[in-house]
């Protein structure tokens, strides 16, 4: 169970340390960043790696980013392969529509009450 928690931890903070790098050395945006993050994920599933990353590392692979990108894409080839083409966009949706819902009402509620500016 210890060896779990480590490779989730050392996992999940290579991810992070890579982000930093992207923002720090190749002087990318957080939102390119992010991007490629969610496109690396997609990619990594498409072609079967990310479940047995997530299979080694856990919350380390599931909690960042690029496990967006995993679930967009394997939600869609899931509904595919049971309803055909329109099974792509809707299994993208079906799958994350949940994490997309409360990032839009946890986003809403934090705007009301920290009140930004611009």
């Amino acid at each position: 169970m210890l060896a779990m928690f480590f490779w989730a931890f050392v996992v999940g903070g290579l991810i992070c340390v890579i982000g930093q790098l992207l923002f720090d050395v190749a002087k990318l945006t957080p939102a390119h960043t992010l991007s490629l993050f969610v496109v690396i994920g997609a990619i990594l599933d498409g072609v079967g790696l990310y479940e047995p990353f997530i299979d080694f590392a856990g919350a380390g692979a599931t909690i960042p980013i690029t496990s967006f990108g995993n679930s967009l894409v394997h939600g869609a080839l899931q509904e595919a392969e049971q309803h055909g083409l329109i099974g792509v966009l809707t299994g993208m949706f079906e799958v994350t529509s949940s994490g997309i819902s409360a990032a839009i009402i946890f986003g809403f509620i934090g705007a009301l009450l920290f009140r930004p500016k611009g």
